[in-house]
């Protein structure tokens, strides 16, 4: 016999030529109603469900694709982020290291996170599809078979109503009924039993991809959560320094104020001694007889009797004239004119006190108000004890 291609003869070309016409024409009857066709009310159900499964998982994997790239394009924007950050933070910056650690966990737990979810949802995604294909081949195959089946059952039915009956033919006929009948049996036998079983399988492979997910979402958030705090810390801590340094510059620098004329120039008020050496210089210069002059100026404030006492906010020291402006620069400054008297107080937390920086309150605002609202801290050199 012909070759007519590897694997395939002439004979059975033909052959295959002739299941698909005989197939086209029973569909054809089938439709037009001259042909029963049979019914599996089940199976249909079943490959209906399939369908759906199919398709539901096509979605799912279409959409757990996308998530991953959602996931590798924020890790590039992280890393950016992160890279920039390291660029602008200067060495001498406080937690220059901690900064570029941090930066460096969170580089690896991105890395870590993608992988994860390729590892533990990803490739369990394309095992759970990749059997679709298969049962969908046998699917179109058995639809194949019936129809070879109810060919096979009409011709040999016609043949048993014939007026003549050829036993040649009748037993032809009858031996091809029963070879269609054992293959489309045999194909529908293991259908019948993987489609439910892959039907319900769904309910799992869900719970375990969305589990998987959610895990490893989980774990990733809370570690991100902790290298944020530190990045959080770090970045606290900086700003509390700067804050200090500014203070002490405005502190060590002297008072430099622009006159009325735009000129500027540089106070000649020393730096604030502190209570000792106040009470040392005095006694250096003071004769024997002035000692007690000494010991009344350590005193608190001068006050005019109890009654001007009394109205004194709590925790009143003593009295202070501003010598010169003074321009808050952050919100827990006091603002002063020069003239004005401020009322110095002592701090509620001392260690919160900075070394040349005072406590106080306008006097004028006190005895209007009443109440600490107007409170702030200013510096001790600016000003002249009353």
């Amino acid at each position: 016999m012909a070759e007519m291609g590897k694997g395939v003869t002439a004979g059975k070309l033909a052959s295959n030529v002739q299941k698909k016409l005989t197939r086209a024409q029973e569909k054809v009857l089938q439709k037009l109603g001259k042909a029963d066709e049979t019914k599996d009310a089940m199976f249909e159900e079943g490959v209906a469900n399939f369908n759906k499964q199919l398709a539901e998982g096509t979605k799912l994997q279409k959409d757990l694709k996308a998530y991953l790239a959602a996931v590798k394009a924020m890790h590039e924007s992280s890393r950016r982020l992160q890279d920039c950050l390291a660029d602008m933070y200067e060495p001498e910056w406080y937690g220059k290291e901690e900064v570029d650690s941090i930066a460096e966990d969170t580089d690896f737990l991105w890395i870590d996170f993608h992988q994860k979810l390729v590892d533990h949802a990803m490739i369990s995604m394309d095992t759970y599809l990749a059997q679709f294909p298969d049962i969908k081949a046998r699917i179109a195959k058995r639809d194949r078979k019936l129809v070879d089946y109810d060919s096979a059952r009409h011709h040999f039915s016609s043949l048993q109503k014939g007026k003549k009956k050829d036993e040649v033919k009748m037993a032809k006929a009858e031996e091809e009924l029963g070879r269609a009948q054992k293959v489309f049996e045999e194909i529908n036998v293991d259908l019948q039993e993987e489609l439910p079983s892959l039907w319900n399988s769904r309910v799992g492979f869900y719970v375990n991809t969305f589990q998987s997910v959610a895990g490893l979402s989980e774990k990733f958030h809370r570690e991100m959560g902790k290298l944020s705090q530190n990045l959080n810390d770090v970045m606290t801590k900086l700003e509390e320094q700067n804050r200090k340094a500014g203070k002490q510059g405005t502190k060590t620098a002297g008072s430099v104020k622009s006159d009325q004329d735009g000129t500027n120039h540089r106070s000649s008020i020393p730096k604030s001694p502190s209570k000792d050496d106040k009470v040392g210089s005095t006694l250096d210069s003071a004769d024997s007889n002035s000692v007690p002059a000494v010991v009344a100026d350590a005193s608190p404030a001068t006050t005019n009797g109890s009654s001007e006492q009394a109205e004194m906010p709590p925790g009143f020291i003593y009295k202070v004239k501003a010598m010169h402006d003074y321009v808050a620069n952050d919100a827990d400054e006091l603002e002063m004119k020069a003239g004005d008297v401020v009322l110095v107080l002592g701090f509620d937390n001392p260690d919160e006190q900075d070394e040349g920086w005072l406590m106080g309150i306008q006097e004028a605002r006190w005895h209007q108000n009443k109440d600490l609202k107007g409170k702030g801290v200013f510096p001790e050199n600016f000003t002249q004890k009353l």
